[in-house]
């Protein structure tokens, strides 16, 4: 079939794709087999998945502007440990070979799907405690992170430039553990890392060619739509559905992936 056929299609799954990043993160799981399914290459699908998924990112983020008033702190702090660990990532991507990339991405894709099951009993979890370490001062302004939080950043942006799948579910978990307790905030601090290290990712790929841009365009637009109808609904509506969809997509894609159905 004419690629250009396919475009509608794909920018669909973007618009899914970010919404689904604003809501509760897992994005890349509909959006990188999609691609797979299309018959882009692995290293290929996951460029461009990162790409058209970049705008979405930080329209989302802006439908979160509202919540990150007194964290400027910590979004200053959050840009260089992701800027970093989000270059470095997209390098370790492009000198993977392609056969051993498609060995491992089952994998990266069945073990954040994992991760985004254990998400919600995470983050319950930290709740209960975290009142005893907040990081929030008495005019609701936040206290710099500490510097293991940033370091702990700069793994996540490694991990994030190289695939991204789990990357907001791993920062969500560690901003928890540093206290925070209010989830929209946490969001929007997510959205904001998520977006500074693919933002470097996307560059580097931008220039290293392995772009597929008519689809990364189509999918960017979608994204764009989704990422801002995705943020506003997740602060109105329950997001049970939207995480059981996640996990059957996740696991689905993965098993064939792993099983070579797709």
């Amino acid at each position: 079939m004419d690629q250009t056929l396919l475009l509608p299609l794909v920018a669909l799954a973007a618009a899914v794709g970010a919404a689904m990043n604003a809501v509760a993160g897992g994005g890349t799981l509909v959006t990188f087999p999609a691609l797979v399914a299309l018959g882009i290459p692995t290293v290929q699908a996951n460029a461009t998945s990162t790409v058209a998924l970049w705008p979405g990112t930080m329209t989302s983020m802006w439908g979160y502007r509202a919540e990150l008033r007194g964290a400027r702190r910590w979004a200053i702090a959050f840009a260089i440990p992701s800027l970093l660990g989000g270059v470095l990532g997209a390098l370790l991507l492009l000198v993977t070979p392609e056969k051993r990339f498609a060995a491992i991405v089952p994998w990266l894709i069945l073990g954040a799907t994992t991760l985004f099951m254990a998400q919600g009993v995470i983050v319950r979890r930290l709740a209960d405690s975290a009142a005893d370490r907040s990081v929030a001062n008495a005019d609701g302004t936040l206290r710099p992170p500490a510097t293991p939080f940033l370091f702990y950043q700069f793994l996540v942006g490694v991990y994030g430039g190289y695939f991204g799948a789990g990357a907001g579910i791993l920062m969500l978990a560690a901003l928890g553990l540093m206290g925070l307790t209010n989830i929209h905030q946490m969001n929007g601090l997510k959205n904001w890392g998520g977006g500074v290290m693919n933002l470097v990712a996307v560059i580097v790929f931008a220039f290293s060619g392995i772009v597929d841009w008519p689809v990364a365009i189509a999918m960017a637009i979608g994204a764009t739509v989704g990422g801002v109808s995705g943020s506003l609904l997740a602060q109105r509506v329950g997001q049970i559905w939207v995480r059981r969809t996640i996990v059957v997509i996740g696991l689905g894609s993965g098993a064939a992936m792993l099983f070579g159905l797709i």
